[in-house]
């Protein structure tokens, strides 16, 4: 285990671009990972980096098609995390995730079979195409990190951290996730489409793809098989960085603006729901993680716009005569904060 995987750093770099790019070693290792399969997303990577450096839960949502399972799996296999998918479809089981107790018919007793929640990544692959009885079934999980299977219950493994894919809502054969359930997410990111300049390099590496042996027959190999089996990182260097994060410091000002900003969502004419407390625990939980990605000991206001979209869309509701004024979240949000300027 190395420490200066997690040492940061006051200078912040730029891209040419002038977009400010991560300074943390720890943080550069898992981009430099992942970048060797994913091209581009940089800010889903930053968002997952969050979700790991405070133990938060995220949910990505976008269309079919541009790489978040691919993302995922490549986190999972930059650091030494015990990994596990599940696919979530219409017939899927509360017990297909938890577990269950299975009879032993020559001694009698029951045993109990440990489902996939127990590991330290866990990929809910298209949350939403399940029914909401088995979305609410990682309820327990995600806000307690302990499942109760039958009368026992069981401590998951540390860290545990859930990361959920879903469709948009409008495509065929999805249930929108229970409100419970939506606020155990400390964010939800909304995945853009890639650049032509992007889509022109996956294509690239695409092309780069051989053939797979698999005895005198053979399979074209898939970007899957490309991800890195190296662990750049251990269980430990994470460890590390979580502890930084924690000495982060957070000011009463910004705090301030925090409570300011969640409570501008209960009052709002246009929402019939706004944020619980949990938000605000979310947002300053991870501006800590995202100045620490940024080389910073403190936080600071852009920290705040920055998350607050991925924190509070997925929580509130709009009412019925804002969305037939053509009202939308994203709307809302922005005036809110430009209150705050």
């Amino acid at each position: 285990m190395s420490d200066t995987l997690v040492e940061t750093s006051s200078d912040l770099s730029m891209s040419p671009d002038g977009v400010f790019e991560p300074v943390a070693p720890f943080a550069k290792a898992v981009i430099e990972q992942v970048g060797q399969t994913v091209v581009g997303q940089t800010e889903v990577v930053e968002r997952v980096l969050i979700a790991l450096l405070t133990g938060g839960h995220l949910l990505l949502e976008g269309v079919p098609g541009i790489a978040k399972t691919l993302l995922v799996q490549s986190v999972g296999k930059a650091i030494d995390l015990q990994f596990k998918r599940v696919q979530f479809t219409i017939d899927l089981l509360p017990s297909d995730i938890l577990g269950s107790e299975i009879l032993d018919q020559q001694s009698g007793q029951f045993h109990i079979h440990k489902g996939p929640v127990f590991t330290n990544l866990l990929l809910a692959d298209e949350i939403n195409r399940a029914s909401p009885k088995v979305q609410s079934a990682l309820l327990e999980a995600m806000q307690e990190r302990r499942v109760s299977i039958g009368d026992e219950t069981h401590i998951l493994p540390a860290p545990f951290l859930v990361i959920a894919t879903q469709n948009p809502v409008e495509q065929a054969g999805t249930f929108e996730l229970p409100e419970a359930q939506l606020d155990r997410f400390m964010m939800c990111h909304r995945l853009r489409y890639p650049t032509p300049a992007e889509e022109t390099e996956v294509v690239r590496r695409a092309l780069k793809l051989k053939l797979q042996r698999q005895g005198d027959g053979a399979v074209p190999q898939s970007m899957f098989d490309a991800i890195s089996d190296e662990h750049k990182l251990s269980v430990g260097d994470l460890t590390q960085a979580m502890t930084q994060v924690q000495a982060v410091h957070v000011s009463e000002v910004f705090i301030h603006d925090c409570v300011k900003l969640i409570n501008a969502t209960r009052d709002h004419k246009d929402l019939v729901l706004g944020c619980s407390p949990r938000a605000v625990l979310s947002l300053v939980q991870a501006a800590r993680a995202r100045a620490f990605i940024y080389g910073r000991s403190y936080v600071v206001p852009e920290d705040l716009f920055t998350l607050a979209e991925d924190v509070i869309l997925h929580r509130v509701r709009l009412s019925y005569e804002a969305l037939a004024e053509g009202l939308t979240l994203k709307s809302m949000l922005d005036q809110l904060l430009n209150e705050m300027l």
